[in-house]
């Protein structure tokens, strides 16, 4: 699967034409219906050039602009390597794909700007959150939502193994000179055991433990979300003494854990992180309840003061309902929203565009079912300051 990170979102909101195509379907890991995700995109892909076609733009272009996702119906390696849902994101000169712990509704848009907002729960640092599985034979990342957890592919050395091999591979082998299997790749058996490892054993397992490290500081962009540790209750205190990763928290969880284990990770990870996320859904939800009740500025239910306000990082949290469009475009010259009734090659969807705005100037976004929105207008924001400051 694919960390999915706000400097992303940049790219994807900086990627502003006539024709830009969305695309969301759910994918599966393994088994019988893997087999049929291809057919899936298939389809999508067959549907959005039948809709590019009918809006005029030419089957030499359409060809071209469809060409990046067509070539992945054939790439065996990318379908057995998925999550649990597929974004593809195609314009002109520009193309990319994710692979996701959200298993999306199948979903086709095109528009002047992609839809982004089915990657909001991803983004936002609210319901999302980390599991790092630490051990010293493998190093596992991943990222958890309330529905799924997701294996991050780490593209380091994972193993303490691998890690002091290519730290030192004189000092390895001589550290090995009693094992039974050494070779250049560092897959040698490794000689640390025991609840209590002597104190070169400790030493080496902090060099490990310190590139490690290091690795996900350059691989993880938001070091805000919530990490929880798992694995042998002797090791963990040993791996936080090295960890620099802002928001570890303090209960971890203790095992080993393989494929079959997967399902109680996410149950046991997900009662360690939900009260944090349900705590702060409810006091966002409470403090915007209270502003609109002492009819104060800083709560606003207008759509277009809302996305005027997210636009200039005004907005501090913003509640949005999932699975609803409302169309219409900002004009940044003259700071002013046009709502439209229906979709249009000119339009995109504003409850899409607040809430990526919102991310992207630190907000917290959460995309609620309609009957958990405040208030009673098309959203619900809380600002930092009130517009006219």
């Amino acid at each position: 699967m694919d960390i999915l990170n706000p400097a992303d979102l940049r790219t994807l909101i900086a990627q502003q034409g006539k024709w830009c195509v969305s695309l969301y379907m759910p994918t599966h890991r393994a088994g019988r219906e893997q087999q049929q995700d291809p057919v899936r995109l298939k389809n999508l892909l067959a549907g959005a050039e039948t809709s590019l076609l009918a809006n005029g733009l030419r089957r030499p272009k359409v060809q071209k602009l469809m060409r990046p996702a067509e070539d992945l119906l054939w790439d065996k390696d990318f379908w057995q390597h998925q999550s649990d849902g597929l974004a593809i994101f195609l314009s002109n000169d520009f193309s990319v794909k994710y692979r996701l712990p959200t298993s999306f509704k199948e979903r086709l848009m095109i528009s002047k700007s992609f839809h982004t907002k089915p990657l909001v729960p991803l983004l936002n640092r609210v319901g999302k959150y980390y599991v790092l599985f630490v051990s010293l034979n493998q190093i596992r990342l991943f990222q958890g939502t309330v529905d799924t957890l997701g294996e991050v592919r780490l593209r380091f050395p994972t193993s303490m193994d691998q890690v002091l091999w290519a730290d030192d591979p004189e000092k390895y082998l001589n550290l090995h000179s009693g094992s039974t299997s050494t070779n250049k790749s560092g897959g040698g058996t490794a000689i640390f055991h025991g609840q209590d490892p002597s104190q070169d054993e400790k030493k080496n397992i902090l060099r490990f433990f310190r590139s490690i490290n290091k690795a996900l500081d350059e691989l993880l962009e938001n070091k805000n979300l919530p990490m929880i540790l798992a694995g042998i209750e002797h090791i963990l205190p040993i791996y936080r003494k090295t960890c620099t990763y802002d928001n570890v928290l303090e209960e971890g969880i203790f095992g080993s854990f393989d494929e079959e284990d997967l399902k109680s990770l996410h149950e046991q990870a997900l009662q360690i992180a939900m009260p944090i996320f349900e705590e702060s859904q409810k006091k966002a939800f409470e403090k915007f309840e209270q502003l609109a009740g002492q009819q104060n500025a800083l709560a606003v239910s207008d759509l277009a003061t809302a996305v005027k306000a997210a636009k200039f990082g005004q907005v501090e949290t913003i509640f949005v309902p999932v699975d609803e469009q409302r169309w219409g475009r900002y004009d940044a010259e003259k700071n002013k929203v046009i709502l439209e009734s229906e979709a249009g090659t000119e339009t995109e969807d504003l409850l899409d565009f607040a809430s990526a705005e919102t991310i992207l100037n630190s907000g917290q976004v959460f995309a609620v079912p309609r009957d958990q929105l405040p208030g009673n207008g098309d959203l619900a924001a809380i600002l930092r300051f009130p517009m006219n400051a």
